[in-house]
């Protein structure tokens, strides 16, 4: 797939944008804090309804709009099908800032429509997808476990189905399920009352835990190869699932254990991992309350990077975190290819920097299967001129968009 016509309103720091975009590879080049990156972050909310670093879709809303009671960010995007020949799809996603009530509270909410038609987001969510690197994205290997968390949450929504409504419901369930053990444990009172948001946990965690495992799988044997031509075969990566359940090991207690090589994730149910699931949360009662908290589930899932049987995460440079980070997302392109059978829109943030030339040339080769490539710089020399030639050059200026021939 690939974009024919954005126009943001209100977003970030773009008052106002309407453009065409063409197919192929697109170069956004400008200084920094000019609206590079908040073109590719409008494209990727397309895809995910969630930004990739604002800690609110508040934050998302023009800072001049956002002072009004009523405010309005607004994406708008065409885009055609792979080998389609009907007219564009439509989607739009409107982010609101309006009171609520006679109190005066403030609250966002968001819309999404899709042509024309408003949707639900958890149904809507996989009619367009991307993938994007930013230089944030390396927080994903170095960071904290909830950063890989929410890397596996906005990859696998864009694919799985249901899982991002899954993911809703796990987290509703697991809300209500800690408020009651810390109730139990402070005031006391029945341990059935567990049994109802037992069963809604098991249910929506087994849904993501599947999902998770077999989709760090399939991402895994894609980027291996790719990781190891761009590390000229000296390296060999892995991918290491840490669920806090492990469907296919009786665990102890909360203990998360990487899952054994060579087990793919198509060799245990939903059904069967839900069992278990609830079995372990039984298991597991006594010392939850106590604790007041849910010890066990997707909430607490880990991924690691190895790399020749380093932990990247804790002893890989920076250029090997980079490296594997860049292999993952081009594994990315070929696993939602596989599933969709559409090529996502790629979104790519000073991504050459940090590379040496022979890493760069491997990278621009790969990007060659997508039908299109947005890719923001503040350096054009870094890339090659005959890549420069083939490509589109915008200049991104104070939040307007420039067609830069001359930078060529």
């Amino acid at each position: 797939m690939y974009l024919t016509y954005l126009s943001l309103t209100n977003f970030r720091n773009f008052a106002r944008l309407d453009v065409d975009i063409p197919q192929g590879a697109v170069l956004l080049v400008g200084a920094n804090a000019q609206g590079k990156t908040s073109l590719l972050e409008a494209v990727y909310y397309l895809a995910t309804f969630s930004s990739y670093h604002a800690s609110s879709d508040r934050q998302l809303i023009n800072f001049l709009s956002a002072q009004e009671p009523l405010a309005v960010a607004r994406i708008v995007a065409e885009y055609r099908l792979s080998n389609a020949t009907e007219k564009p799809q439509r989607l739009e996603v409107r982010i609101i800032q309006e009171q609520n009530g006679a109190n005066g509270e403030v609250r966002v909410r968001k819309e999404v429509l899709f042509n024309g038609v408003k949707g639900k987001i958890g149904e809507l969510v996989r009619v367009f997808s991307a993938v994007m690197f930013l230089p944030q994205s390396l927080r994903v290997i170095e960071g904290a476990p909830e950063e890989r968390r929410r890397y596996l949450n906005l990859t696998l929504s864009q694919v799985i189905p249901g899982y991002m409504d899954a993911l809703a419901q796990y987290n509703h369930a697991l809300a209500q399920r800690n408020a009651l053990l810390k109730q139990l444990g402070e005031r006391g009172g029945d341990p059935d009352q567990l049994i109802y948001w037992d069963e809604q946990l098991s249910a929506a965690g087994a849904l993501l835990i599947h999902a998770r495992l077999q989709g760090i799988r399939e991402l895994e044997k894609l980027a291996r190869p790719i990781h190891h031509r761009m590390t000229r075969g000296q390296e060999v990566l892995r991918l290491a699932y840490l669920p806090a359940y492990n469907p296919l090991k009786q665990l102890q207690r909360q203990y998360a254990l990487p899952l054994e090589p060579g087990i793919e994730g198509d060799e245990v149910s939903i059904e069967a991992i839900r069992q278990g699931y609830l079995r372990a949360l039984a298991d597991l009662q006594a010392e939850e309350i106590g604790r007041g908290i849910t010890t066990i589930g997707p909430h607490r899932d880990d991924l690691r990077f190895i790399s020749n049987g380093i932990d990247l995460g804790t002893y890989g440079s920076r250029g090997q975190t980079r490296t594997a980070m860049l292999a993952l997302k081009l594994a990315e392109v070929r696993w939602m290819k596989s599933k969709t059978n559409q090529w996502p829109v790629l979104l790519l943030d000073e991504v050459l920097a940090e590379l040496d030339q022979e890493r760069r040339a491997d990278l621009l080769e790969h990007l060659g299967v997508c039908e299109q490539t947005l890719m923001a710089t503040t350096d054009l020399h870094l890339f090659p001129r005959e890549f420069v030639n083939q490509a589109t050059v915008w200049r991104i200026e104070a939040g307007q968009v420039l067609e830069a021939t001359d930078e060529r």
